[in-house]
């Protein structure tokens, strides 16, 4: 077995780092830890000055003695813009990484970055390049910026978006490997802070930088024609906005409703202004991805947000917050006059949930280490879909963590019960040892981990299987797989397997936090239809006393297999009856009766 230190990819992110501020800066240094987390190597390349100072009118760097999130080791703070042999030094250092990320935002650092590319040195292999687009375009574009954009998309290999409508942009301007990714979280200010009890017309906030796409003006406007609610907007103006919302906030109607907090706002007073407030406004014009709407949520807050970018994705209409159509005065207008009923305001705010914090970020490192992973371009997916993939020719991946069955415990086997969290930090370690990227919660790796002592010991054909993974983002189980040389096929929660009879070597199931007995009976049908002689079905159920709701017990897991049995799917490691055992030992052992059972891991082989 390799030392995961050796198969590990060695990453090079170039992007701005403390003290730049910003939500570009924050989430540069989370995904080098999230990186770091899942097993890399990871460096980050970053300014000391990013761009003149006509570009950015305002403060570019925070207080040194005070970064908005926690540093990443090694940084290193060498570029400069008005400095280009610094860019050609930074460039002739790349040819020593795997995978090089460069952080897009605005076209101006694009000559820099070609620079960069043009001075890595010649030798085999030479890095994967990827762009991270965080803004294909500017929000207010500049002549040439398009040109910049498809300079350095032609000499790239593949460009990570967060949207669907920006991977179309991407393409239509030369990109020919588009990857998108929903932006994970990386929440600035802490955890939320106690709030004063409140029962009135909301209070809205308008937060972040104030520039004319952000539609600030537009809310203040609407904002006087509706009495009783008020709005904070709190951040530091871009240009002519920040005249142009004091403008607004001078109309007859809205005086003393509008109070305009100038200047950036440290990370750490974020939760305290948050807590005084009960909606945030995010009426943008237009919009690419944005994480305010996660963080409103974090904060308790409810979302006033417009249809563009990834606002409707974000916000549940009516439930955690209302969408309104971009630009559309009268909607908004209306809107307004429901936020000033105290129990409208009260009810969207009781429908607010805690976003999911670790799921997308499992997601946004997988689809890089995807892109590190491509040999070829992949085709257009307006043509060529998952289904496709499945049906052509299927071929393992360079291994990064050297993996085989007799690196597995014994004790990690295709079916078991899980029915105390010790077993759950086993098999973590077990993930750690080996090398394994670092996903999910213990419950998901162990549901992984003997995903992949099923396939290993049961399906390996030197990395050749055909999996189909219906795990959800949630699961480390994809990751796993490509780490050591599987190319799984990712396939939504119970999307229909329309695949060729007989077509696949592996389905796979595994999403502990979701899993519940519900219907079966599907889930037999498509792999009986869809797997191989011989093949597995892995999935996970949740087990418990006969009188919990939504849970199996011992009889009802009885006639599950006897189900599955006649569907022509044969457990694998159910001899004798020892699964029920098992279950029944979990419950002697469990300390909570709520806990007793857990969670089976079922593997079950096409007969």
């Amino acid at each position: 077995m390799t030392p995961a230190s050796s198969a590990a990819l060695r990453v090079a992110i170039i992007g701005p780092a403390h003290p730049v501020k910003g939500g570009v800066t924050v989430h540069t240094t989370e995904l080098a830890h999230q990186l770091a987390d899942a097993g890399h190597e990871v460096e980050v390349l970053s300014w000391s000055r990013m761009y003149p100072g006509f570009l950015y009118p305002g403060e570019v760097n925070v207080d040194l003695e005070h970064p908005e999130t926690p540093l990443f080791e090694p940084t290193t703070r060498d570029l400069a813009w008005n400095r280009p042999d610094s860019w050609v030094r930074a460039g002739r250092g790349l040819g020593a990484y795997d995978l090089v990320v460069f952080v897009h935002v605005i076209p101006q650092l694009i000559p820099a970055y070609l620079a960069m590319i043009a001075a890595i040195p010649g030798g085999e292999p030479p890095p994967r390049l990827v762009v991270l687009a965080h803004n294909v375009l500017p929000h207010e574009p500049r002549p040439g910026d398009e040109r910049l954009v498809k300079s350095l998309f032609a000499k790239t290999d593949a460009v990570l978006v967060h949207t669907p409508q920006q991977a179309s942009l991407a393409r239509s301007l030369g990109a020919e490997t588009v990857r998108s990714a929903a932006l994970p979280p990386h929440l600035p200010g802490g955890n939320p802070v106690t709030r004063e009890p409140y029962a009135g017309p909301a209070r809205l906030l308008a937060l972040g930088l104030v520039r004319p796409y952000k539609g600030i003006a537009d809310l203040v406007t609407a904002l006087a024609q509706v009495p009783g609610p008020t709005l904070t907007v709190a951040g530091e103006a871009w240009g002519d906005a920040g005249a142009e919302v004091a403008r607004a906030a001078a109309l007859p109607g809205v005086e003393g409703r509008v109070t305009i907090r100038s200047g950036y706002v440290p990370a750490d007073e974020l939760a305290g202004l948050l807590a005084q407030h009960d909606v945030l406004a995010l009426t943008y014009r237009t919009a690419t991805a944005s994480q305010n709407a996660l963080l409103a949520h974090k904060h308790g807050l409810a979302v006033l947000a417009t249809s563009v970018g990834s606002f409707p994705q974000d916000v549940r209409d009516e439930v955690d917050g209302l969408l309104v159509p971009a630009r559309d005065q009268e909607a908004l207008v209306a809107v307004l006059r429901r936020l000033a009923d105290p129990d409208v305001v009260a009810q969207l705010r009781a429908g607010v949930e805690d976003p999911d914090l670790t799921g997308p970020w499992a997601n946004y490192v997988a689809a890089l280490e995807t892109l590190a992973a491509l040999d070829l371009p992949e085709p257009e997916p307006s043509s060529v879909t998952w289904r496709d993939r499945v049906r052509g020719a299927v071929v393992g991946l360079k291994p990064r963590v050297e993996v085989e069955a007799n690196d597995l415990p014994d004790w990690i086997t295709p079916t078991d019960i899980l029915g105390l969290t010790s077993e759950a930090d086993d098999a973590r370690d077990v993930a750690r040892r080996l090398g394994l990227p670092r996903r999910g919660d213990r419950e998901s790796g162990w549901a992984a981990l003997g995903g992949l002592a099923a396939v290993l010991r049961v399906r390996d054909s030197g990395r050749t299987a055909l999996i189909v993974d219906q795990s959800g983002p949630r699961s480390p189980f994809a990751s796993w797989a490509k780490a050591i040389g599987f190319a799984p096929v990712e396939v939504a929660t119970g999307e229909d397997l329309d695949v060729d009879p007989g077509s696949i070597d592996v389905l796979t199931r595994l999403h502990p936090r979701d899993a519940e007995a519900g219907d079966l009976g599907d889930l037999f049908g498509q792999a009986t239809w869809a797997l191989r002689p011989g093949g597995l079905l892995i999935t996970t159920i949740a087990l418990g006393p006969a009188t919990a709701p939504g849970v199996l017990g011992p009889a009802d897991l009885r006639g599950v297999l006897a189900h599955a049995d006649n569907a022509g799917l044969r457990l694998v490691g159910d001899l004798d009856g020892d699964l029920t055992r098992r279950m029944r030992r979990a419950a002697s052992v469990a300390t909570d009766p709520d806990a007793a059972y857990g969670l089976a891991r079922l593997t079950w082989r096409r007969r």
